[in-house]
Parts: C-alpha cells; sequence; structure tokens
C-alpha cells in the first residue's frame, strides 16, 4: 500500500475513534465490527450477490485456514488477517493443537506469515481444545492487536519476519523464521491480573486513540458455579503502544453467571466518550475511555430471571453492543452449548447516569437467545438469534417488520452493504435478503462448511470465512 493511502487509512480510522458520525467503511475493515461503534455496514457499492464456487465465477481466491475459525476477517495495508486453529499446518516445526493468526496477501490470498500459540495446560477448563484464536485482530498502521488463546493480549508487526525486522522491544520469539509472527509486546492476563478465562479468552479488542480495550473472559471453573478469581478485572485498557495497563475494572465481581466473551464498543454520547463492555452478569456498563470512571450500567434481565446455571430464564451478553446516535443496541444470549431460550433485544438510552434499568429502555423486543451483534442502517435494526429466526426491526420504535426462519442456527451477525443484508448459518448458508422494510429473499448460496462468522467487505470486495477457508469475492 502506498504511503498516501496508509495516511488516508489513518485518518479515517482516527475519525472513528474519536466518535465522528460516519454512516459507513468502504476502504478497509481494520476490527472487528469495522470501526469503533461495531455497526456491522458497509458503503461500497457494486458488491455481487451471486456466485459460483464450482465454475469459479465471481471468486477472487480462496485461502484454506484452520477447522475451527469464529469472528470475521480483517484487513488494512493490503493483509488479511484471521484467526483460527492449527488444524491447516503450515510450519512442521509448530505441531499440535494451537491457536493460529494467519496473514494472506489481499489481492491474490497467498499465505505471507502466522503466529502460533500452545494451548493452556490447565485445560478446557481455560483453553478449550481445537478452538484456536476467535478473536478478530485489530488494526491500526503498521500492529495488529489479538487476544490469544492463552488470554494474553498481544501486539504484532504487520509485516511479521517476512521483512527480516524484529521490530519492538520483544528480541527473543521463540520462533523466528519468515512465516512466523513478529512480537511487539505481550500482556498476559493470566500472570498481570489473575484473570481465570472460562472455557476460552475471546474478547476482539477495540483501538480508540493510543488505548486498545478487551474483556478479559474471566469466569467460573470446572464446576460452573465457582469463581476463582472474582476480583480479577473483567474489563481491561492497555496502552496499545507499549502494552502497560492504564485501568481495569471488577464490576461484575462475584456476580459473573458463567464465562465473558463480548467485546467491547465505543461511542461519543451527550459529549461523554464512553466505552461499553457487556459484563458476564448481564449487566452492561458504560465508562469513560480515559479514565474507566464508570458512568453507568444496565441489567438486561428481568428482575425475577434466574440463571440455574444456563437453564433458567437470566442470560449473560455475548453479543457485542452497537452505539448508534446515543443509543446503545444489545440481545442477551447464553453458551451455545446451553442451546435455545428465552431473551430479549434492548434499544438503551446512552446520555443518562448511574443505574439506568428501569429509565434507559427505550424499547424491548421478546426474542430467543442471541451471540449475535446487531446491525443498523437507514432506519432499520437487523437482528438474529441462535435459534435462526432473522428479524428487522424499525430502529425507533423495536416494531418487528419481517422475520425469516434460516432453518439453522446462527453463530455469525447480520451484514449490510449495497442495498443487502447478509447472514451465514451452521448450515453453512449464506443468506442474502434485499435491505428494507419489506423481505425479499435475493439468493443463497451452500459453502459446504459451517459460517459461525460474519461476512465482511475491504476495497470492494467480499469475505465470508467458513470454519476451514475464506473466500474473497468479488465482481468480475
Amino acid at each position: 500500500m502506498s504511503l498516501p493511502k496508509l495516511k488516508i487509512v489513518a485518518a479515517v480510522v482516527l475519525l472513528l475513534a474519536g466518535g465522528a458520525k460516519i454512516s459507513g467503511l468502504a476502504g478497509d475493515w481494520p476490527m472487528w465490527g469495522g470501526r469503533p461503534d461495531r455497526n456491522m455496514v458497509s458503503d461500497a457499492t457494486g458488491i455481487p450477490a451471486e456466485w459460483d464456487l464450482k465454475t469459479g465465477k465471481n471468486i477472487k481466491w480462496v485461502a484454506e485456514i484452520g477447522s475451527q475459525s469464529y469472528g470475521n476477517p480483517t484487513i488494512l495495508g493490503g493483509k488479511v488477517f484471521v484467526g483460527t486453529n492449527n488444524q491447516r499446518l503450515r510450519n512442521p516445526k509448530q505441531t499440535g493443537d494451537r491457536g493460529v493468526i494467519m496473514c494472506f496477501r489481499e489481492k491474490d490470498g497467498k499465505f505471507l506469515w502466522q503466529m502460533t500459540h500452545e494451548k493452556l495446560a490447565a485445560g478446557r477448563v481455560n483453553d478449550w481444545p481445537e478452538q484456536g484464536i476467535c478473536s478478530s485482530p485489530a488494526l491500526s498502521g503498521d500492529r495488529l492487536y489479538y487476544v490469544s488463546n492463552r488470554a494474553e493480549v498481544v501486539a504484532l508487526d504487520t509485516e511479521g519476519f517476512l521483512d527480516g525486522e524484529n521490530d519492538g522491544p520483544v528480541k527473543d520469539e521463540k520462533h523466528s523464521s519468515p512465516i512466523d509472527g513478529d512480537v511487539v509486546w505481550t500482556f498476559d492476563m493470566i500472570e498481570e491480573l489473575g484473570v481465570f478465562p472460562h472455557n476460552l479468552a475471546t474478547s476482539s479488542p477495540l483501538l480508540v486513540g493510543d488505548l486498545i480495550f478487551v474483556n478479559t473472559s474471566n469466569g467460573t471453573d470446572e464446576s460452573h458455579i465457582n469463581i476463582p478469581v472474582p476480583r480479577a478485572p473483567s474489563f481491561l485498557a492497555l496502552n496499545r503502544h507499549s502494552g502497560k495497563l492504564a485501568w481495569e475494572n471488577a464490576a461484575p465481581g462475584d456476580a459473573v453467571l458463567h464465562g465473558q466473551w463480548s467485546s467491547p464498543s465505543y461511542g461519543e454520547i451527550a459529549g461523554r466518550p464512553q466505552v461499553i463492555f457487556a459484563g458476564g452478569d448481564g449487566w452492561l456498563y458504560s465508562f469513560e475511555a480515559k479514565t474507566g470512571k464508570e458512568f453507568w450500567r444496565f441489567d438486561c434481565n428481568p428482575k425475577e430471571s434466574e440463571w440455574k446455571n444456563g437453564r433458567g430464564d437470566r442470560n449473560n451478553l455475548i453479543g457485542t453492543p452497537v452505539v448508534h446516535n446515543d443509543m446503545v443496541y444489545i440481545a442477551v444470549g447464553q453458551d451455545p452449548e446451553h442451546g435455545e431460550g428465552v431473551g430479549h433485544l434492548f434499544a438503551i438510552d446512552a446520555t443518562q447516569s448511574g443505574d439506568i434499568t428501569e429509565t434507559g429502555a427505550v424499547w424491548h423486543h421478546d426474542f430467543r437467545r442471541s451471540i449475535s451483534t446487531v446491525a443498523i442502517r437507514d432506519g432499520l435494526l437487523y437482528a438474529a438469534n441462535f435459534s435462526g429466526f432473522f428479524h428487522a426491526l424499525d430502529l425507533q420504535t423495536g416494531k418487528l417488520l419481517w422475520e425469516h426462519d434460516m432453518l439453522a442456527a446462527v453463530w455469525g451477525s447480520p451484514f449490510v452493504v449495497d442495498g443487502k443484508v447478509m447472514l451465514g448459518d451452521e448450515d453453512g448458508d449464506l443468506t442474502i435478503l434485499e435491505a428494507g422494510r419489506q423481505k425479499r429473499l435475493i439468493d443463497e448460496t451452500n459453502f459446504g462448511n459451517t459460517v459461525y462468522s460474519t461476512p465482511v467487505v475491504a476495497n470492494g470486495t467480499l469475505y465470508i470465512m467458513t470454519r476451514s477457508h475464506v473466500y474473497a469475492i468479488e465482481k468480475q
């Protein structure tokens, strides 16, 4: 990428981080949700609604990754980054079950380099087998940031060791061949803060100015009842240049229900720069971005709801909160292993202060459990639940406009681009509907493997990630 283009991208990301009200991205896709407000929309046009995997029609390239892949690809500086596992062995010296970040060349999908992490010795209670890295990397300039399967916040050089240089203060990397990752700094949340991740650390980092924000995934032990370290932080802010701790917050404490696997969002609301965290207790929390001072909190469950170790009607929060026009939108849900159940979708007034549970809900939509993030465009809100029902709602009132049955469980999130809304499902189908107040099915394609991830668009190319492959789709 040329220097002028890098400067333009950097300026766009900086504007977004400063709370500018920009409707969508048409260039790179540098983090989960594309930007700090986490709204899954793009201003790109000319994105194809049909392709053929057999004939190669509109298929730009296909890259093989691992066997379990979540989140979404992130794209910046001519490179595509994905989190996956080690089933697609790229380096024979790094065998076995590992979490992996892979880097591909944007123009043709050529594999460039990877960073691998061995699994934690404690096993599935902290680091579930074969799950790899679920965190979608966040990108800025020549740095990428993610949460590893070992509960580390990691900063890498985007060039890896492919450029023959060892960047940053870390000079003793175990692996430093041309296809290995170049570590700039690492913040070990277990060693530094005593965090006890339940099953896996998964948060996708949020970049705002000089800070990086993550959920720590602190949770219960194998009993699913006891919280080994209730005082360990749930929400974290680090200096993205040095990896030093800026602030921490352990708000849910011993009220964590299970695990904490969400990702934070950001917006400037009523003149207050706010970072929004979804807590493992089912509450949504807002903090001043620079200091960690709490602004407000909101309980996303009815008072009479009960957890009952996942069998009740009280839920935690797995989807990412979305900030839009002084409001925050989020659906509640649970670990997919708990199955389907009663849930809720809220529109919350984020201009208030204190405990706003009684006053903050602008509207509420009865919903099934969801682990997805909503998408907002042109006065409409699109949301999917784990049961496989895809809803379009009026943004102002929460009124249901249409419903589409995906006929399979949904793990990913809706994505809106070029007058279309896209959603993948557990059966491997990618469904495309017309974005609007009336339901119209445009197309449905089966990719032959589960689509846990969310579609994204960067620089005119649509990216679909299944558990095992990344597909770059572009109108030919």
